[in-house]
């Protein structure tokens, strides 16, 4: 599979993307609000609770241009795809409706050998104000597509805190949560089609990683950031092993400050490693 390595440092054309109260309440269940507790998330899943004002989660922004640029590095086999990694910035919390114009581009594409890594940043703005909202990072792992003599790219400088987490949460992945979660737009068969999956090399069809993303989001923002989506401002983390549906995850976070480093577990192994969230401490 041939890359378009003329794409690195280029930007696509902005696109435009408009969300309503209604996207915003379908992706929080999508990521598990409310189902603990369907009284504990209102304000994430509901737009007329009194005394509540529906918000945005702040994982919601990924979203907004999810996958900008990447169409900029040629046509790629989704059955090869994994997603690396993904991170985003806060400049404001997203609002509960709107337009967003997002920019993508490619900046970079790393050789793994038999695979290659696309990096790709995704600039969101207010359509209406030009007001900055979002930047988002995301890395895409294509197999079969390495060996072409590029440079390896950067490693990841992260080490788990030596002592116990400050918090651990556990949470059970609903078996049909996959098919909640494609409705937010990611149809990518991998995680609903059993056949597509054996093809990609799992024995039925994985969680998407942007669900689990999500969950841990979700998490962290009520033990990290004491539910208070202002505080949330910047998260990092890579995957590291597929989350099925019907699964537990236990998120353990360790809190230093303004920053709070982060896991999430899945059968035995670790999920998404290398976990960084930034928050406000005001």
């Amino acid at each position: 599979m041939a890359l378009n390595l003329d794409s690195i440092g280029k930007s696509g054309p902005p696109v435009e993307r408009t969300w309503t109260a209604r996207d915003v309440m379908l992706y929080a269940l999508a990521v598990g609000a409310g189902q603990a507790d369907p009284y504990a998330e209102l304000e994430f899943t509901t737009d007329n609770s009194e005394g509540l004002t529906l918000q945005a989660l702040p994982s919601f922004a990924n979203m907004l241009g999810f996958g900008a640029g990447l169409g900029q590095v040629g046509d790629i086999d989704l059955s090869a795809v994994l997603h690396g990694e993904q991170s985003f910035e806060l400049h404001k919390p997203v609002p509960a409706a709107g337009t967003a114009r997002t920019v993508g581009t490619v900046v970079g594409i790393y050789d793994k050998g038999k695979a290659a890594v696309v990096v790709a940043e995704a600039t969101s703005t207010d359509a209406a104000t030009g007001e900055l909202l979002a930047t988002c990072i995301n890395t895409t792992f294509i197999r079969g597509a390495g060996g072409f003599g590029g440079e390896r790219g950067p490693s990841p400088d992260w080490t788990a805190p030596q002592r116990p987490p400050d918090f651990s949460r556990d949470v059970t992945i609903p078996r049909d949560q996959a098919l909640i979660y494609r409705l937010t737009g990611d149809t990518n068969p991998l995680h609903t089609d059993p056949v597509f999956a054996k093809k990609a090399g799992f024995d039925r069809p994985i969680l998407h990683g942007m669900c689990t993303y999500g969950y841990t989001t979700r998490i962290l923002l009520h033990e990290a950031c004491g539910s208070n989506v202002e505080r949330f401002t910047a998260m990092s983390g890579r995957f590291a092993s597929p989350v099925y549906p019907g699964d537990t995850i236990t998120v353990e976070g360790w809190a230093d400050g303004a920053v709070v480093h982060f896991r999430t577990r899945a059968n035995g192994s670790i999920a998404i490693d290398h976990g960084v969230l930034r928050r406000s401490t005001d």
